[in-house]
C-alpha cells in the first residue's frame, strides 16, 4: 500500500536521496536526464529538457543550451553546497567537453548565427503552423512549443552577449509575442481557461460558461491600492490579492469550482433554461459545504459569519465568495485538513473579515475600513496561519517518538482538533496570539528548550489530551462496551442461581426464594456500574485539564450516585429476607437487626432502573431520541447531560423505526439461542457434579499444600468452572457466525444473487439480457421502475426484437466493448471473441435481432441433418426446431442473410423476377406454418454446400471468381427449382417457354442467348466493414460443427461474464444520462510498489530455477496462449529482442501481478466506459446504428479538428465526470534519482492521457540570512522546502516524424508548511492529493486493486445511489463488494481469497444491513467528497492510534451523521497476500490495528452512543471479533493449567471417581466450542453459505472438502495464533506498526532462519509450552483414560500445538528438500552465532533480532511491566509441582524439598556462568588447565547422576520429569529479566541473560528443526508438499523444470570447485 514505509521489504529498498554515482550515471540517458537534477538546481530543469528535444534536430544549439544550463547552475549555487550539486556540474561538464568537440565541426558560422536561424526555423515551424489552434492535443503542443521558444530566446540572448552581439528587432519582436502568449498558455488540468481556448469542446458547455461568467463577476469589490487589473480576473483572484493565497493553489480552486458548480448545475438545469448559472446549484454545493460549518457554530452557541446581502443581485457573488474562501483555506491547509472543525475556526474569522470588507465596515480600533488581520501579502495565509498550528502538530508529532510513546503524553491530530469543539478556543484570537494555551508545548520539549538555552520559553501550561486519553489497558474492552458485559455477567448470575436452587428448571424462578436470589443481580449491576464510572475517571484523569467544568461536576455526581447505589441496594437486599444467610446477615448486623420489608428493595429497584426505562422507551422511538440529543434547548441539554456528556459528535445517530426493528430481532433471536445454550448444555449440567465435589473431603496432597484447610475444594472448582466461563463471554462469536450465515444468506437471495452463476444459466436467459442491458445501463426517456416486493421477486425487462431499435445497437456496441477488453486481456482468443461479438453495425433491413454466434453456433447444420432425415415426418421435424430457441433464431438469422445477399449480388432483371418469386412462395408458406408439408427438404444440405461456396468467394471477393459465382448460382437456383419445390416457378418458365433455363434455344446464336447471372454485383467494390462483417458472421453461423458451449473457455471470463449478466437482473438505480451523472474522482495512493515488472525481474530465476515469468505461464496456461496469438508468435523466443514485444510481454506480467500499472488500467475502464455512454447519449440515429467504433475509426486528427465532432464531445464530458489523480508520493525523489519506477509512472502518463499524478516534491532553495560583514558576502543558507505538486504527460510532438520525449509537465505546485507526512504514511498521502481530486463522489483505490470494463458501466447507476434516501439519511459511503483475483497461486491464497471473499460479499452485506454497522475497511468504496472533506478526509492519521487508518473514516462518518450502506451490483477487483509469511504479516497488521482500535476515542463513542444491540453489532464485527480469537486461545491454557493443578497437587486422583472430573460433558462442550473457533469452522460457515449462493451449494461443498484435503484447518489455526498474539501484545505493551508485506509471487522458499524470527514468539514458544502441558498431563493424569472424549478434547489441542509449531515449515515452498535444509541450518547456525551491536540489522544476527523482539517492553509503563511478570509467574508452576512427583524423594511434601531444587538450578547457573567466564580468561593463556577442569565437571555431573540412580533409584522417567520442572523455570526467569532490563543491566548481569537466553532459542530450534530434518529425508513428502501448495499445473510445470535445472545447476558447481 502507499505507505512511508518504516520497513521495507528486502527485495526492494526505500527511495533515498541522490546518491554520487546515481548522479552521474543517469546522465548518460538522454531521455531522463533533464529530469535527473539535484534538487537545488530544478530551474535548469526545463533548459535541459529543450536541449534534449532539439538535439536530433540541430546538435550544436542543444550542445548550447546545455552550456547555457551549466553557467546558470553555476550561478544557483556556486559553492555547489546542495546535495549532489558538485557531482552533477562535474558530469555535465564532461558531457559538454564532449559535445563541444562533435558539434563544433559541423556548425555554419558563429554560434550567435547558429541560434538565430534556429529561433527562426523553430517558430516559423512549430508557433506559426499551430496559431489558429483549435483542439486540445493543439492547444497543449502549443503551449509546448511558447516554452521551449522562451527557453530558446534565453539561451540565444546568452549567447548573443557573449560574442557581444545585438539581438535583431525582429526576434525581440517575436519574443514579446512568445513572452505574452507564455503567460496565457500555462500547462492546465481539465479546463483550459484562456481566452484562446474558449471554443475548445469542454469550455462550450453553456454549464461551464455560466460557472466561468459568475465567478469573472467582480462588480463592486474593493481591490486592494496600486493593484494591477488583469483580464478575466475573477472572485478567486480578490480573494487572493486581499488573503495572500498561493497562486497556484488558487488556480486549483478555481477549476475544482467552477467543475462542481457546473455538474451540480447540469443536473438542476431545464435544457431549454438561459445559460445563467442556476442559484439552485448554488444553494446545493453551499450547502453541502457549510453544513458542518453551520453546525459548529449552533454547537458552540456562536453566529455563522455567512451573511448574505439584502440585494438579490449580488447575493449569488457573496455565496461564490464564501465558498471559494472556504476551499482555498482547506486547499491550502495541508495537514490542517485532518481537523475540520480547525479550519471552522479559521474560516469563521476570515469569513467575518471578508464581509465586513464588503460590507463597508469601520473597525472601532483603528477607524479604518476593516482589513483582513495578515494582510495579504504572497503566501502569507500559509505563512502566518497554517504554519503556526501545523507547527504545534509537528512538535507533538515530533514527541510520539515515532509511535513509542504513551498515547497519553502527546496531543494527535484528534486531540489538536478537538480543542476547537470547546468555547475556548476562542481564546486564540484573531490574529492568533503566540502565547495562547494550544501553542503551548509539551513539559519535556520546554525542558529541552531550556538546557539549550533559548530564551524565554512559553509557560507549562501544555493542554494536555482532550476529551480522552488512550490508555494501553485490557479495561478498554470492558469500558467501550460496559452494558455489553454488564448484561452478559448479569445473565450468568442469574442462570448460576436458577440452576444452583430448587429444581434447577427455569420454571424454578416462581419460587419465591429463587426469585428473591436472582433480584441480587441488581446489586452487581450497581457495583459493575461503580466499576465502569471508576474506570472513567481513572482513565480520563489526564484530559482533566481541558475537561469543561460541567463534565467534571458530571464525573463526580456519577461518582457519588453509583458509590450511594451500592450501599443502598446491598442493605435494602438484607433487609428484604426474613432470615438470612451469610453476607446478608453480616449487613443486616451492621445496620441494626430490625425487622425486613422486601417493598424497600422492590422501591429502591425500581428508582435505580428510571433512567433505564426511560432509555428503552426513547429507543422505540428512535425518531424523538434523534432530536432530542440533537437539540440545543437549555433544559433538553441538562436532561441529556445526565444520560451522557455532551460532544460534538456521535449526537442523533439512531436510524428509522424499521432498521431498529430489524437488527434488534436480530439480536433477540442470537441472544436468545445463545443464553439457552449456555444455560442447558454448560451451565446446569455442571451444577450437580460441583456440589458433589464441594462436599468431598482431600486430605492427601502430592505436593506441598499452602491451604490444606480451604473448604469445598475451591481450587477444584475454580478449574473446573473458568474454561466455561470463558466460552459463555467468547461463544456470542460462534452464536453470530451462525446468525451471520443464515440472515446473510437470506439477504443475498433476496438480492438475487447467483441467479445467474454457469454458462448455462447464462445461455438460457441471454434472450433477456438485451432488455436487462437498455432498462439498466441506457438512460430511461422517462420510465418508472417496480418497487418493493414484486420486484425483488420478478424483474420483467421488455425484450428487444429487431435490428431497427436503437436499442439493439446500444446493446451491441456495449456487449462488443466488454468482449473487446476480454480479448485485451487475453482471456479469449480470436476464435471466441468472434462466436462472442454481435454485429457492430446494425443491418435495418433485418427485421430479426442478431444473437452472438456463441449461442447459434453448430444449430444450422444439426437443423439440416434433422430436416434432411425428417422423411416427411413434419410434426415431428416442428416440434425438434421449435424445442430450441436459438435454433429457429440461426435459421431466421441465415434465411434472412441469404435473401439479403442475394438480392444484392443479382443485378439482371428476369434474374430479379424470378427471385423474387421463389423468396415470396417461400415467405407465403413461412407465414401459413407448412413450409415443410409443401417443400422437399432432404435436398437442403446441397444447397447448403453451394450457398457456403458462395460465402467463400465473397469472402475472398477476387475478380477472377466471377465465372464461379455465376456457376454457384445457378446450382443453387437449380437445387431449389428442381429439388426443393414442388411446384414449378411461373416466371422462370415464361422466360423459358416451358424449357430449361433457355436450353432449347438450341440453335440460337451465342450472343444473343440470354445468360443467367450475367450481370452481377460481384466482386464488391464498395466492400464496407459492415459487409464484411456481415459475410463473416453468416459463414461462422454455416460452419461452425462444433457446439460453442464451453466458450469462452477461460474460468475468470465466464465468471465475469455470468457476474455481469446476473447484476443486471439485481435493483439498482436507474442510469442517468452521463452528463447528468454525478461527477467522480479515484485516488490511488502509491509509495514505491512494481509499477511495471522488467524483463529481468521476470526472466530471474530464483533457486528452484523458477522464474516469475515461467510461473505466470503456468498458472495462466490459455491465457499465455491467448497473448501469444494477440501479439502473432508461436512461442516466447519470438519475443526476444524485439523492444515492442518485450514491451507487451512485460504488460502482460504486470497485469498478472499486483502492479500499479494493472490498477490504472482498471480504472481508465472508467473512461472509456464513460466515453462510450456519452456517445450512445448523444449520437444521432445514424451514427447509432453505425456504432462507437466507426466514429472511433473515423476519429483522425482532422476529425478531431472539427469542434462539434461527437469524439470530441464525448471526451470533454468524460473529462467533466472524471478524473484519476495517483498519488505517487515519492516520484520528484525517483525522477531525480534516475529510478525506473519514475520512468514506468510517466509511461502510464503518455498512455493514459487523463492520468494525473501528485506527489510532494522536496525541494532544496538557497535562502539569504543577512550578509557577512567580514567577507562582505551575502549569506547563504540551504533550505528543504516542500511542494504538493500535480502532473500530467507532456503532450506528443507536432512533428510526429521526431522520437517523442517522454516527459511531464508541472500543472499546480503548491507550497507546504513542511514535510506532508506527520503520521501514518499512507493517510497523509492521501490528503496531500486531496485537493487536486474533483467532483462530488470520490472513489479511494488501493494499489492492489483492479477494474473491469463491464463493471466501469454501471458506475453511474451507483453514483444515483447518493441522491437516495437509505433509511433516514442519505449515504455518504458507498460500499461496493469486491472479487479476490489472487486465489489461484497457491492453496494458501486461495484459502485467504475465499476467507476475503466471504467478508467483502455476505460479511458486509449484512453489517450494513440490517445491522447498520458497516464502516469503511480499505476497499474500492465511493465517498461523498464534499460531505467527506469538510469533516476530516478519507481517513485518519494519527500515528499508531490509527494504524487500520481506513476503518476510522467509517468511525468518522457515522458518529458525524453520516450513512454507510453496500451495493452488490457491481464489483471490484482486489489482490491479496499469496504466502504464509505475507499473510502472517497482514494478520499481524490487522491484529495490532484492532489492538490500538480498542483504546480509540472512535470505539469507545460508538459503545456509547450507539443503543444496545447496534453496540452489540459494532463490537462483535471488530474489536469484539479479536478478543474472541483471543479468549479462544485463552481457553486452551485455562483449560491445561486447571488440569495441571488438579494432577499435580493430588485432587485429580483424589476425585476421580466423579463425574466432575471423569467424564464431565459441560467442559466437553465448551472445548468443541474453542476447536470450532480454532479449526477456522467460524469462517468457513459464511464462506459456505456465498459460495453456495453464488455458486451453487454442489461447488460449496466439493469446495469445503477440498480445502479440509489442503489443510485449510492448519492454516486457520495458524492464523489464530497470529492474531491473538499481535492483539494482546497491543493492548499490553503497544509496539504496532505498520509492517510491509510486499505484493510479490512467492514461489520463494523462506528460509528457517526468517521463519524463525516471525514466529517464534507468536507461534513456537506458545506452542512448546502447550506441549510441556500436554506432556505433563500424559505422564500424571488420570482421568479420561480410555474415554473417547479425552481422546477429542487433547487431540484438538494437539493439533494445535502441531499447527503452531510446524505450519510455517509445511507451508514453504520446497521446505522439505534436503539441499535446503542443509542450507537453511547453516545459515541459522551463522544467524544464531553472529554477534548483535548498534548497525546490525535483526536479520544478520540473533543478538540484535532479540533486543528487537523485547523492544516493546521498554515503552510499556509499569502497568505493563506488572502485568508481564504476572504472566511470567505461570513457569514456576510446574518446578513446584514436578519435584514433589520425582520418585527418589519418597513422597515427602517438605517445602525444603522445593527449596533444594531452587539450589539445583542456582547451582547450574553458577556453572554454566564461571565456565563462560573461564573460557574468555583461561582458554588462551591456560588451555590445558581449562579443559581439564572442563573434563572433571563432566566427570563429576555424570558421577553425581549414576549415585542418584544407584542409590536412590531414579528412573529415566524422573530425568524427564527433571528437564520438564527445570526447563519453564529458566524460561520464566528470563521473562522477568527482559521486563525488568533496566535493574538488570545496572546489576551487571545482562550478558549471563543473553547467553542464557540463546541457549533456550538454540533448544526451540532444535526440537523444530529435527522433526522437518527427518521427514525431508523422504523423497515423496516433498513431492506431497509441492502438489498441495500449488495448483496443479504450476506443481507439473515445478518438477519438469527442476528436472530440466539439474544438470545446469551440476555444471555451475563444478565449475566453481
Amino acid at each position: 500500500m502507499a505507505y512511508q514505509r518504516r520497513e521495507s521489504n528486502n527485495n526492494m529498498q526505500p527511495q533515498r536521496r541522490i546518491l554520487r554515482t546515481q548522479t552521474v550515471g543517469n546522465l548518460g540517458e538522454s531521455m531522463m536526464d533533464s529530469e535527473v537534477v539535484p534538487s537545488s538546481l530544478v530551474e535548469i530543469a526545463p533548459i535541459l529538457r529543450v536541449a534534449n528535444e532539439v538535439e536530433p534536430i540541430n546538435p550544436r544549439v542543444a550542445y548550447l543550451c546545455r552550456f547555457y544550463a551549466f553557467e546558470k547552475a553555476h550561478r544557483l549555487d556556486p559553492t555547489s553546497s546542495g546535495r549532489g550539486v558538485r557531482q552533477f556540474k562535474t558530469a555535465l561538464l564532461q558531457r559538454l567537453e564532449r559535445e563541444n568537440e562533435t558539434t563544433s565541426t559541423a556548425k555554419r558560422g558563429s554560434d550567435a548565427r547558429e541560434m538565430k536561424s534556429f529561433y527562426q526555423h523553430y517558430y516559423r515551424k512549430y508557433i506559426e503552423a499551430l496559431q489558429n489552434a483549435a483542439d486540445k492535443a493543439d492547444r497543449a503542443r502549443l503551449t509546448k512549443a511558447y516554452q521551449t521558444a522562451a527557453v530558446l530566446f534565453e539561451v540565444l540572448k546568452a549567447v548573443n552577449l557573449t560574442e557581444a552581439v545585438e539581438v535583431d528587432d525582429e526576434i525581440l519582436e517575436k519574443h514579446t509575442k512568445v513572452t505574452e502568449k507564455t503567460q496565457i498558455y500555462v500547462p492546465y488540468n481539465i479546463l483550459p481557461l484562456d481566452p484562446e481556448s474558449s471554443h475548445q469542446a469542454i469550455m462550450r458547455y453553456p454549464e461551464i460558461q455560466a460557472s466561468v461568467v459568475a465567478l469573472r463577476n467582480t462588480r463592486g469589490l474593493p481591490w486592494p491600492k496600486g493593484h494591477k487589473k488583469k483580464v478575466d480576473e475573477d472572485i478567486l483572484d480578490w480573494l487572493k490579492a486581499m488573503f495572500g493565497f498561493q497562486k497556484d493553489s488558487v488556480a486549483n480552486q478555481r477549476e475544482h469550482l467552477i467543475l462542481l458548480l457546473a455538474n451540480v448545475h447540469i443536473r438542476q438545469r431545464n435544457p431549454d433554461q438561459q445559460p445563467k448559472l442556476d442559484d439552485r446549484a448554488l444553494t446545493e454545493v453551499m450547502k453541502k459545504l457549510f453544513k458542518n460549518y453551520k453546525k459548529w457554530c449552533k454547537y458552540l452557541g456562536r453566529k455563522s459569519s455567512l451573511w448574505l446581502p439584502t440585494i438579490q443581485q449580488e447575493v449569488q457573488q457573496r455565496k461564490l465568495l464564501y465558498m471559494g474562501l472556504y476551499l482555498l483555506i482547506w486547499g491550502e491547509a495541508a495537514n490542517l485538513r485532518f481537523m475540520p472543525e480547525c479550519l471552522c475556526y479559521i474560516y469563521h474569522h476570515m469569513a467575518f473579515e471578508l464581509y465586513g470588507m464588503l460590507a463597508g465596515s469601520v473597525s472601532p480600533m483603528t477607524g479604518e475600513n476593516i482589513k483582513p488581520a495578515y494582510g495579504g501579502e504572497e503566501e502569507v495565509f500559509l505563512r502566518k496561519i497554517v504554519t503556526p498550528i501545523y507547527n504545534v502538530i509537528a512538535t507533538e508529532a515530533r514527541h510520539s517518538k515515532g509511535g513509542k510513546s504513551k498515547h497519553s503524553e502527546w496531543r494527535n491530530y484528534d486531540d489538536l482538533n478537538e480543542y476547537f469543539w470547546s468555547v475556548n478556543c476562542f481564546k486564540l484570537g484573531w490574529p492568533m496570539r503566540d502565547e495562547a494555551e494550544f501553542f503551548c508545548l509539551p513539559v519535556e520539549e520546554i525542558r529541552a528548550d531550556r538546557t539549550e538555552g533559548s530564551g524565554t520559553v512559553k509557560g507549562d501550561r501544555w493542554i494536555g489530551k482532550i476529551n480522552f486519553v488512550e490508555t494501553r489497558s485490557f479495561w478498554h474492552i470492558f469500558r467501550s462496551n460496559d452494558r455489553m458485559w454488564s448484561f452478559f455477567i448479569l445473565c450468568l448470575q442469574a442462570m448460576i442461581i436458577i440452576a444452583w436452587n430448587g429444581s434447577g428448571d427455569l420454571s424454578g424462578i416462581i419460587d419465591g426464594d429463587v426469585f428473591q436470589k436472582v433480584s441480587s443481580i441488581f446489586i452487581t449491576a450497581a457495583i459493575l456500574k461503580f466499576a465502569q464510572t471508576v474506570l472513567d475517571i481513572v482513565m480520563s484523569w489526564k484530559a482533566r485539564k481541558s475537561m469543561s467544568s460541567h463534565v467534571q461536576l458530571r464525573y463526580l455526581l456519577k461518582f457519588v450516585s453509583v458509590s450511594a447505589w451500592v450501599i443502598v441496594l446491598p442493605v435494602t437486599y438484607a433487609f428484604s429476607w426474613k432470615n438470612p444467610s451469610g453476607f446478608a446477615q453480616t449487613i443486616k448486623n451492621w445496620f441494626g437487626n430490625s425487622k425486613g420489608s422486601p417493598s424497600l428493595f422492590i422501591i429502591a429497584v425500581l428508582i435505580y432502573l428510571s433512567p433505564n426505562m426511560l432509555s428503552a422507551v426513547l429507543f422505540l422511538f428512535p425518531l424523538i431520541r434523534r432530536s432530542l440529543e440533537r437539540s440545543d434547548y437549555r433544559i433538553v441539554r441538562f436532561m441529556m447531560w445526565w444520560s451522557q456528556p455532551r460532544l460534538y459528535v456521535g449526537r442523533g445517530m439512531q436510524e428509522s423505526a424499521f432498521s431498529v426493528f430489524k437488527y434488534t430481532m436480530y439480536w433477540v433471536l442470537l441472544l436468545t439461542a445463545k443464553l439457552a445454550f449456555s444455560f442447558y448444555i454448560e451451565i446446569k449440567p455442571l451444577v450437580g457434579p460441583t456440589k458433589e465435589i464441594m462436599q468431598v473431603h482431600i486430605s492427601t496432597y502430592q505436593w506441598h499444600e499452602f491451604f490444606p484447610q480451604a473448604k469445598n475444594n475451591i481450587g477444584v472448582v475454580i478449574a473446573l468452572w473458568s474454561p466455561i466461563i470463558i466460552v459463555y463471554f467468547m461463544d456470542t462469536q460462534i452464536w453470530y457466525a451462525i446468525f451471520s450465515t443464515i440472515f446473510g444468506g437470506i439477504y443475498g437471495a433476496f438480492r438475487r444473487l447467483g441467479e445467474i452463476r454457469t454458462l448455462g444459466m447464462l445461455r438460457s436467459r441471454f434472450q433477456s439480457l438485451p432488455g436487462a442491458f437498455n432498462a439498466c445501463l441506457i438512460p430511461a426517456e422517462k420510465e418508472e421502475k417496480p418497487k418493493g416486493l414484486k420486484a425483488t421477486f420478478s424483474r420483467k425487462f421488455a425484450e428487444i426484437k429487431s435490428n431497427k431499435d436503437k436499442e439493439a445497437a446500444k446493446f451491441s456496441q456495449m456487449w462488443n466493448k466488454i468482449i473487446e477488453s476480454f480479448r485485451e486481456e487475453d482471456l479469449i482468443n480470436y476464435r471466441e471473441m468472434n462466436l462472442l461479438l454481435v454485429p457492430y453495425r446494425a443491418d435495418r433491413e433485418l427485421d430479426l435481432i442478431q444473437w452472438p454466434p456463441f449461442l447459434l453456433a453448430s444449430k444450422l447444420p444439426i437443423a439440416l441433418d434433422m430436416a434432411k432425415d425428417s422423411n416427411g415426418r413434419d410434426r415431428e421435424l416442428n416440434k425438434r426446431l421449435n424445442a430450441d430457441v436459438y435454433m429457429g433464431c440461426a435459421i431466421r438469422e441465415c434465411y434472412a442473410l441469404c435473401k439479403n445477399i442475394i438480392n444484392f449480388l443479382v443485378l439482371g432483371e428476369r434474374e430479379e423476377i424470378v427471385i423474387n418469386e421463389i423468396f415470396s412462395k417461400v415467405d407465403h408458406h413461412i407465414e401459413q406454418g407448412d413450409l415443410l408439408v409443401e417443400f422437399n427438404m432432404s435436398a437442403l444440405p446441397s444447397l447448403y454446400e453451394q450457398f457456403v461456396q458462395l460465402i467463400e468467394y465473397l469472402m475472398e471477393n477476387k475478380k477472377e471468381d466471377k465465372d464461379k459465382v455465376v456457376i454457384v448460382l445457378l446450382n443453387m437456383l437449380e437445387v431449389v427449382t428442381r429439388d426443393i419445390l414442388d411446384d414449378t416457378v411461373p416466371s422462370l418458365q415464361e422466360s423459358s417457354h416451358g424449357g430449361s433455363y433457355g436450353m432449347h434455344q438450341g440453335m440460337m446464336p451465342l450472343d444473343q442467348q440470354y445468360q443467367y447471372f450475367g450481370t452481377l454485383h460481384f466482386p464488391v467494390t464498395e466492400e464496407t466493414e459492415a459487409w464484411k462483417e456481415k459475410i463473416r458472421r453468416l459463414h461462422l453461423l454455416l460452419t461452425v460443427k462444433e457446439s460453442a458451449m464451453d466458450v469462452p473457455s477461460n474460468l475468470e471470463a465466464r465468471r465475469r461474464m455470468s457476474f455481469f449478466s446476473n447484476s443486471l437482473f439485481m435493483d439498482m438505480p436507474v442510469a442517468p444520462k452521463v452528463r447528468n451523472m454525478i461527477s467522480f474522482s479515484i485516488l490511488t495512493p502509491y509509495y514505491d510498489e512494481e509499477v511495471l515488472f522488467s524483463i529481468d525481474l521476470l526472466e530471474q530465476p530464483n533457486e528452484d530455477g523458477v522464474s516469475i515469468l515461467f510461473y505466470l505461464q503456468k498458472i495462466f496456461p490459455d491465457e499465455w496462449e491467448n497473448f501469444l496469438e494477440r501479439v502473432g508468435c508461436s512461442s516466447e523466443e519470438d519475443l526476444k529482442g524485439n523492444t515492442r514485444l518485450e514491451e507487451e510481454l512485460r504488460l502482460w506480467a504486470s497485469y498478472r501481478g499486483q502492479t500499479l500499472t494493472k490498477t490504472v488500467r482498471g480504472m481508465m475502464y472508467n473512461r472509456q466506459a464513460l466515453e462510450l455512454q456519452a456517445f450512445l447519449d448523444m449520437a444521432k440515429e445514424e451514427d447509432l446504428m453505425k456504432g462507437y467504433k466507426a466514429a472511433a475509426e473515423m476519429n483522425t486528427d482532422e476529425q478531431v479538428k472539427i469542434e462539434g465532432s461527437l469524439l470530441t464531445q464525448c471526451q470533454a464530458v468524460a473529462d467533466m465526470k472524471f478524473t484519476y489523480v495517483v498519488s505517487c508520493q515519492q516520484y520528484g525523489i525517483q525522477k531525480r534519482s534516475g529510478d525506473r519506477r519514475a520512468t514506468d509512472i510517466l509511461r502510464l502518463m503518455t498512455k493514459y492521457p487523463s492520468v494525473r499524478v501528485a506527489y510532494v516534491d522536496e525541494v532544496e532553495e538557497v535562502e539569504e540570512r543577512g550578509r557577512d560583514k567580514n567577507r562582505d558576502t551575502a549569506v547563504k543558507k540551504v533550505e528543504k522546502v516542500y511542494y504538493s505538486a500535480l502532473v500530467k504527460a507532456v503532450p506528443k510532438s507536432v512533428d510526429s516524424s521526431e522520437p517523442d520525449q517522454k516527459l511531464d509537465q508541472v500543472i499546480y505546485r503548491i507550497k507546504l508548511p513542511g514535510p506532508a507526512i506527520l503520521g501514518e504514511g499512507k493517510p497523509e498521502n492521501q490528503n496531500h492529493a486531496i485537493i487536486f481530486t474533483r467532483g462530488e463522489g470520490l472513489q479511494t483505490i488501493d494499489m492492489n486493486q483492479d477494474n473491469y470494463m463491464e463493471e466501469a458501466f454501471k458506475m453511474r447507476n451507483l453514483l444515483q445511489e447518493f441522491l437516495k434516501m437509505h433509511g433516514v439519511r442519505k449515504p455518504t459511503i458507498l460500499g461496493l463488494r469486491e472479487h479476490i483475483f489472487t486465489g489461484s497461486v497457491s492453496s494458501l491464497a486461495w484459502f485467504m481469497s475465499n476467507q476475503e471473499n466471504s467478508f467483502v460479499t455476505i460479511g458486509q452485506r449484512l453489517l450494513a444491513n440490517p445491522l447498520k454497522v458497516r464502516f469503511h475497511y480499505g476497499h474500492p468504496d465511493v465517498f461523498d467528497r464534499l460531505f467527506h472533506l469538510t469533516r476530516g478526509g478519507v481517513s485518519k492519521a494519527s500515528k499508531i492510534i490509527n494504524l487500520s487508518e481506513d476503518i476510522f473514516a467509517g468511525f468518522n462518518s457515522t458518529l458525524r451523521g453520516g450513512n454507510v450502506t453496500h451495493h452488490e451490483y457491481i464489483q471490484v477487483g482486489k489482490g491479496r497476500d499469496v504466502g504464509l509469511n505475507q499473510i502472517s504479516l497482514f494478520e499481524a497488521k490487522i491484529g495490532c490495528g484492532n489492538g490500538e482500535q480498542a483504546l480509540s476515542r472512535d470505539i469507545y463513542r460508538l459503545g456509547h452512543r450507539f443503543d444496545f444491540f447496534r453496540m452489540l453489532s459494532c463490537y462483535f464485527t471488530t474489536v469484539g471479533f479479536y478478543f474472541s480469537t483471543l479468549l479462544t486461545v485463552l481457553t486452551v491454557y485455562v483449560f491445561l493449567y486447571g488440569r495441571l493443578y488438579l494432577v499435580l497437587s493430588g485432587l485429580e486422583e483424589g476425585l476421580n471417581s466423579h463425574p466432575a472430573i471423569r467424564d464431565n460433558k459441560p467442559l466437553q462442550v465448551a472445548l468443541a466450542s474453542q476447536s470450532f473457533v480454532q479449526i477456522g469452522l467460524l469462517m468457513a460457515l459464511p464462506m459456505m453459505m456465498e459460495i453456495g449462493l453464488e455458486r451453487g451449494f454442489r461447488n460449496a461443498l466439493t469446495d469445503f472438502v477440498l480445502m479440509q484435503l489442503q489443510l485449510a484447518p492448519v492454516f486457520f489455526t495458524f492464523s489464530l495464533g497470529t492474531r491473538t498474539h499481535y492483539f494482546g501484545r497491543t493492548l499490553l505493551h503497544g509496539g504496532a506498526r505498520y509492517r510491509g508485506t510486499g505484493r510479490g509471487f512467492v514461489v520463494f522458499h523462506a528460509k528457517f532462519a526468517d521463519n524463525y524470527r516471525l514466529y517464534s514468539r507468536s507461534h513456537f514458544v506458545k506452542g512448546i509450552e502447550l506441549m510441556i502441558l500436554l506432556l505433563v498431563y500424559h505422564i500424571f493424569g488420570h482421568a479420561y483414560r480410555g474415554v473417547l472424549a479425552y481422546v477429542f478434547i487433547t487431540v484438538s489441542i494437539w493439533f494445535l500445538v502441531g499447527t503452531w509449531l510446524f505450519a510455517p515449515f509445511f507451508f514453504n515452498p520446497s521446505g522439505y528438500e534436503w539441499q535446503k535444509i542443509l542450507d537453511d541450518w547453516t545459515d541459522w547456525n551463522k544467524w544464531m552465532n553472529n554477534r548483535g551491536g548498534i548497525g546490525v540489522p535483526p536479520e544478520k544476527s540473533w543478538e540484535s533480532w532479540w533486543e528487537k523482539e523485547q523492544e516493546h517492553l521498554s515503552h510499556s509503563g509499569t502497568r505493563g511491566i506488572i502485568f508481564e511478570m504476572l504472566l511470567s509467574v505461570r513457569f514456576f508452576i510446574y518446578q513446584f509441582g514436578l519435584v514433589y512427583h520425582l520418585s527418589f524423594i519418597n513422597k515427602n511434601k517438605s517445602f525444603l524439598v522445593y527449596g533444594i531444587s531452587w539450589l539445583v538450578i542456582f547451582a547450574v547457573l553458577l556453572l554454566m556462568k564461571v565456565i563462560s567466564a573461564g573460557r574468555r580468561q583461561f582458554s588462551a593463556d591456560f588451555q590445558i588447565v581449562f579443559r581439564f577442569i572442563e573434563v572433571l565437571i563432566f566427570l563429576s555431573f555424570v558421577s553425581i547422576l549414576i549415585t542418584l540412580i544407584v542409590l536412590l533409584n531414579m528412573t529415566f522417567l524422573d530425568v524427564i520429569v527433571a528437564i520438564l520442572a527445570f526447563m519453564p523455570t529458566g524460561w520464566g526467569m528470563l521473562l522477568m529479566a527482559q521486563a525488568l532490563k533496566p535493574l538488570v543491566v545496572r546489576a551487571g548481569i545482562w550478558g549471563s541473560v543473553r547467553a542464557l537466553a540463546r541457549g533456550y532459542e538454540f533448544i526451540i530450534g532444535m526440537l523444530l528443526f529435527i522433526p522437518v530434518a527427518f521427514l525431508a529425508w523422504f523423497p515423496f513428502v516433498s513431492e506431497f508438499q509441492t502438489r498441495m501448495l500449488f495448483n496443479q499445473a504450476f506443481s507439473r510445470g515445478l518438477q519438469i523444470s527442476r528436472i530440466l535445472g539439474g544438470p545446469k545447476k551440476d555444471r555451475s558447481a563444478s565449475n566453481k570447485e
